[in-house]
């Protein structure tokens, strides 16, 4: 075996180390998994922290996966197939719900929609295929937010957020409390904060480290999705994201989806105009 070959196995078997049991590891414990001698692993994690493919946290040492796995999940979820099987879980969320249900990404900081399935309803909120909305004031952003690093959420964030409604968070505080919320109920909940009467559920999609890799969220009038409902419509969609997972194997993934290729418009649009 070639010494190129020797060391790509390596780095994959260091990368194989990290799982749902132990998504954060330390050298020691990565040079026990894969049998090598710390300096030699040293010097792969090196290389695969410079690439973005494993994170080091400063102040304790340990390593977790990188944000180079985001560019490479992205692929697989704009993936034909992977949208085809999906779509049938969506629509049976969108017949129960009676409202629309939509599928969206991590780009940056915002969220782009890949599917949407509209409400049978005479009025109803609709996102575009291909809309990006800012990820701090909707419900599907905030799904992805809740389940980030830290350090991540931070720069994502940044400073000088705008106040789309009287309602939107802009005080980092108040966001991460209301992240916290989020992380403890599974489901984020956006109450007119970035367009006014609109009032928006969402819940990521997990892979096998905890990482959101997608977000569903079902989108109605506030009229009609009062906070007693949105409760009920979290559980509903917790439940689909179960099933998709389940079903599709998304835990197979090993980290969050940040990129999709697909452009997009400025925001959410209604039957009755802009919103």
């Amino acid at each position: 075996m070639s010494e190129s070959v020797n060391a790509v196995e390596k780095a994959l078997d260091i990368l194989l180390c990290f799982s749902q049991e132990e998504p954060v590891l330390s050298l020691t414990r990565i040079a026990e998994q894969v049998h090598l001698p710390k300096s030699t692993v040293h010097r792969h994690l090196i290389t695969l922290e410079n690439r973005h493919f494993l994170s080091r946290n400063e102040n304790t040492g340990m390593y977790h996966l990188g944000l180079r796995f985001i560019e490479m999940a992205a692929l697989v979820l704009r993936d034909s197939d992977f949208q085809r099987w999906t779509h049938a879980h969506l629509q049976r969320l969108a017949d129960a719900t009676g409202e629309t249900v939509d599928l969206a990404v991590l780009d940056g900081a915002h969220v782009v929609y890949l599917q949407v399935i509209e409400s049978p309803q005479r009025v109803k909120i609709a996102a575009a295929i291909g809309q990006r909305l800012p990820a701090y004031c909707t419900a599907s952003g905030k799904a992805f937010l809740a389940f980030l690093p830290g350090d991540r959420v931070d720069e994502l964030l940044g400073q000088n957020l705008v106040r789309y409604t009287e309602f939107t968070r802009v005080d980092q505080a108040a966001i991460h409390a209301d992240l916290e919320q989020t992380r403890v109920r599974g489901y984020a909940i956006s109450e007119q904060e970035y367009e006014k009467d609109i009032n928006v559920v969402a819940a990521p999609i997990l892979d096998a480290v905890g990482y959101p890799v997608a977000a569903v969220a079902v989108a109605g009038p506030s009229f009609r999705l009062p906070p007693e409902r949105m409760k009920k419509l979290g559980e509903s969609i917790l439940q689909t994201t179960a099933a998709i997972v389940n079903e599709g194997g998304i835990t197979a993934l090993s980290a969050l989806i940040s990129n999709s290729a697909t452009p997009g418009l400025a925001g959410y649009t209604t039957k009755r105009g802009p919103v």
